[in-house]
């Protein structure tokens, strides 16, 4: 394999792995933050036992999100120079910000949280957390307009060989980015939810702590009900963007070839990408594929053989990412639906919670497979109708890239193992004691 190919999957690895823990600290701080308020409003201590126990799990996942995050960006400047060079004009005034902005003001403030149990007051303690958690969704606003700008280029223009910003006002507003963002925090929320969801079934499941962990069950099956049904909503709204500006992604996530007017959406079908058709296509419903991207049932759909092959995205990647992102986005809402008629006898429901236990893993696959869409579907471009991936590569031997992927798969493993089992130690062993609840930095 040549640099271009190792280089791609050294950033699909970090990328993929970083992404593991990043969504879960989203969801997390807002729940730890609404624990937490309800204890300072209440007074009730089961609430603070809540905020500190699923307070250790954030800290577990913010600080490996951190440290793969690091070397994530690096790998701007050592595998991929040429696009930084090329954009780091716009792309790296974005970054920028997230790191002197809101990543400081979140390190900063979880430092205060951790370590203010007793030093502070209820009130400032719990100011904190939501600083914390106010910070962790904006500077994942500031990652995803980037990544929005590689996306939908705005607001530049190319001078001296290079792309460079003329308005930064119209890289940060674009709908694009916008959409992106709530998609991808919509996620993260739902994601928060199911693992909530999960540890406290896994201890309903043994009787256990009952009163704490069906609190913590009710809190993360509310928030995982809001944002599943309106990630239904937002999907659709972003698919249509989708349709709009990268049409070449959209053909490929439904696999089809010929341009059509009233373009049906096919529920089943298996894309022959060598021979550009699909094989055993069935479940047609006329015209919706055109109401669903263009809002009118008379709108043509460019389909992928009007694209120049060399333009065209993975097809068979992208439909599948594509399907198993849809699929498990529908069945997330089904899952909170019923957990929301069950929420008051979930003791009394030991089927529904082995599937609640079981389900963990899938919003993280729903999480993954949204990105292979999102990057795999753009394309042959690393900026979209600008630069292609293959000119972004850094001039560097394939030998070097590949001893820096073997040692990223090596470390990533062995981090991702202590993580692992720094988490399922503290879920296996439950809240401390009502009467021995230390604070975070204590005991």
């Amino acid at each position: 394999m040549d640099a271009l190919i190792l280089s791609r999957l050294q950033f699909a690895v970090a990328t993929f792995f970083h992404f593991i823990f990043v969504p879960l600290t989203l969801g997390l701080s807002i729940l730890v933050a609404i624990m937490e308020t309800i204890y300072v409003k209440t007074g009730n201590e089961e609430y603070l036992r809540m905020a500190k126990f699923w307070g250790k799990i954030f800290i577990i996942n913010f600080a490996v999100g951190v440290v793969t995050g690091i070397t994530l960006e690096f790998q701007f400047g050592t595998n991929w120079a040429r696009y930084s060079r090329y954009v780091g004009d716009i792309f790296g005034s974005i970054l920028a910000i997230e790191a002197t902005l809101a990543f400081f003001l979140e390190s900063t403030f979880l430092a205060v949280w951790i370590f203010g149990w007793n030093r502070l007051s209820p009130k400032l303690h719990c100011l904190s957390i939501w600083l914390v958690a106010f910070a962790s969704n904006l500077s994942a606003f500031w990652i995803l307009m980037a990544n929005a700008w590689m996306q939908h280029p705005v607001g530049y223009t190319i001078r001296n060989g290079r792309a460079e910003l003329t308005d930064f006002l119209a890289v940060v507003t674009q709908p694009f980015g916008f959409q992106i963002y709530f998609h991808t925090i919509s996620g993260a929320y739902i994601l928060a939810g199911f693992v909530v969801m999960g540890i406290s079934a896994y201890h309903l499941l043994r009787k256990q702590h009952l009163a704490f962990f069906t609190k913590s069950f009710r809190m993360g099956l509310i928030l995982a009900l809001i944002f599943s049904l309106a990630e239904i909503v937002q999907g659709h709204i972003h698919g249509a963007e989708v349709a709009k500006i990268q049409p070449a992604k959209l053909a490929a996530m439904e696999s089809l070839w010929e341009t059509q007017a009233d373009a049906p959406q096919t529920l089943f079908l298996i894309p022959d990408v060598k021979n550009e058709r699909n094989l055993l296509e069935f479940g047609k419903i006329p015209g919706a594929l055109s109401l669903l991207a263009y809002h009118s049932r008379n709108a043509t759909v460019k389909g992928l053989k009007d694209f120049p092959k060399e333009d065209r995205p993975p097809v068979l990647l992208t439909f599948i990412a594509f399907r198993v992102m849809v699929g498990l986005g529908f069945l997330f809402a089904l899952l909170t639906l019923v957990g929301w008629f069950k929420r008051h006898q979930l003791e009394d429901s030991p089927r529904y919670l082995k599937i609640m236990l079981y389900a963990i893993p899938l919003p993280y696959v729903a999480l993954q497979a949204g990105w292979i869409v999102t990057e795999v579907g753009r394309q042959p471009w690393i900026v979209y109708g600008l630069m292609r991936t293959k000119d972004a590569v850094s001039p560097i031997a394939a030998s070097q890239v590949g001893v820096t992927l073997a040692a990223f798969i090596a470390v990533y493993a062995a981090l991702g193992v202590v993580a692992f089992y720094l988490i399922a130690k503290h879920v296996r062993r439950g809240p401390e004691p009502a009467a021995a609840a230390p604070g975070l930095g204590e005991g």
